[in-house]
C-alpha cells in the first residue's frame, strides 16, 4: 500500500490532464505490483474524471455543455460571497465525481488507449489543487 498527495496546477476553468503526474508518483514509490489506484480530490469546487486525451475538442465540448447546464449568476443562488463562479462550481462538482479508481497491473495504470486522468476545475481562478493518491494490492 502507498499513499501520497499531488498538487495539480490549474490555469483556470477547464479540464487539466495529470495522467503523467500519477504515473510519475507510482514510479517514485517503486510500485510494481497489481492493485487499485484511488484518486480523491480534497476540494468542493473541482472534480476528477477520465476522459479522451487525443482530441481537445471533446474537452471543450464537455466544458461548454456543463457551463450551459449550470450557468453563473442564476438568481436562485444564495451562496454568492466568493463570486459568480462559486455556487455553479459546487453544483458542477456535485454532478461529477470527487474520486476515481483505476486498476494497476505490474505497476502501470490500466487506462485505455485514448483515456487520460483529468482534474476538472470549475472555478475561474488559477492555483493548485490537492489530489490524494492511494494504491493498494
Amino acid at each position: 500500500m502507498a499513499v501520497g498527495q499531488l498538487e495539480i496546477l490549474v490555469r483556470g476553468q477547464g479540464l487539466h490532464e495529470f495522467t503523467g503526474e500519477v504515473e510519475g508518483w507510482l514510479n517514485s514509490q517503486g510500485y510494481s505490483r497489481d492493485g487499485l489506484c484511488t484518486l480523491f480530490i480534497q476540494h468542493t469546487s473541482a472534480s476528477l474524471l477520465i476522459q479522451e486525451n487525443a482530441d481537445p475538442s471533446a474537452r471543450v465540448d464537455l466544458e461548454n455543455w456543463l457551463n450551459r447546464l449550470v450557468p453563473e449568476n442564476d438568481p436562485l443562488y444564495t451562496h454568492t460571497m466568493e463570486g459568480a463562479d462559486d455556487m455553479p462550481a459546487h453544483i458542477k462538482a456535485a454532478l461529477t465525481s470527487s474520486s476515481l479508481s483505476i486498476p494497476v497491473k505490474s505497476g502501470r495504470l490500466m487506462l485505455g488507449t485514448w483515456q487520460g486522468i483529468y482534474l476538472w476545475e470549475h472555478r475561474h481562478h488559477r492555483g493548485k489543487r490537492r489530489v490524494i493518491v492511494h494504491v493498494s494490492s
